[in-house]
This record gives C-alpha cells, sequence and structure tokens, in this order.
C-alpha cells in the first residue's frame, strides 16, 4: 500500500486491488423467475458473494446466447424450466474485495409450475420465493445494483 492507502499496482484511485494481466470484465445471467408476483432467490455458497442472496444464474460462455445461458442455468441450478423468457435490465459491478468485474445482464423467466431442487448443494443453500418488497437480506452486488435502479420485475413488460 502508498502512503495515499491506494494499492501500489492498482489503476484506481480508490485503492481496489489491480486484477490480474488475464482479468477481464465478465458477462453474468441472473434470471428473475415470477411466480404469483414473487421472485426465486437462493442463498449463494462457495464463490464471491457467499451468504448473499441471488437469483439463479452463472456466467455466459463462449458462444452463447444471453437466454441460452439462462435456461441453462435454471436448469441445472433449480430444474425449472420457465414458460417464456425475455432479455431485461442489466447492471455493472465491480467486486472490489475479490478484484471481479461482472455486467450482470438480468433475463426475466415466467415460472408458473414446479418444484425449485437444490441441484448443486456446494453453491446454493436452498431457494424461496420472495417477495420483492421484502426481499432477505443480505443481497447479491448485482441484485443490489438493479433494485437501486428502481426496477421492478412485476411491472416488466412481457
Amino acid at each position: 500500500m502508498s502512503a495515499s492507502g491506494a494499492h501500489p499496482a492498482s489503476p484506481h484511485a480508490d485503492g481496489a486491488p489491480a486484477p490480474h494481466d488475464d482479468a477481464v470484465p465478465r458477462v453474468g445471467v441472473g434470471v428473475l423467475c415470477l411466480r404469483e408476483g414473487r421472485v426465486l432467490l437462493g442463498r449463494r455458497l462457495g464463490s464471491h458473494g457467499t451468504n448473499t442472496w441471488a437469483p439463479p444464474g452463472g456466467y455466459l460462455d463462449f458462444g452463447e446466447s444471453i437466454e441460452a445461458c439462462a435456461a441453462r442455468e435454471l436448469m441445472e441450478e433449480t430444474g425449472l424450466v420457465a414458460a417464456v423468457m425475455r432479455c431485461g435490465p442489466y447492471t455493472n459491478d465491480v467486486f472490489v474485495a475479490e478484484a471481479r468485474h461482472s455486467l450482470t445482464c438480468f433475463v426475466m423467466a415466467a415460472v408458473p409450475v414446479g418444484v425449485a431442487e437444490r441441484r448443486e448443494p456446494e453453491k446454493c443453500a436452498g431457494w424461496e420465493w420472495c417477495d420483492w418488497d421484502a426481499l432477505p437480506a443480505p443481497l447479491f452486488q448485482p441484485l443490489v445494483t438493479l433494485r437501486e435502479t428502481g426496477f421492478d420485475p412485476r411491472r416488466f413488460a412481457w
């Protein structure tokens, strides 16, 4: 650390750790599953954002469409299949402590039936349908950023 408190190798005035030489922003996909006005959230385990609440999702694979990634992640993590999916808003988040930068594309998914299964127990403590006005805390940073914009999935234009 320098006298100013900034990391000496950091290009950031706020002292954020410098990313690795191969670090680039990654594209994440968050699936906002809607059922009867509620959204599906799980408590994250074993990754950045541990113990925060987040929708199903993950990183976009090379050559994959955002919608295909959303469908894949939804199935891999919960066993659910969306009746309808539409691309929604996005957020741009820097995880300073982990030296990560993610652009998260949210996909709106109507999921009228099915039980969310805990298919990746090492990554998620369990799934809950939550009221948008009373979400559990703490939330995963991209979801915090999305809420700060005033976005409300219940008012999404399908």
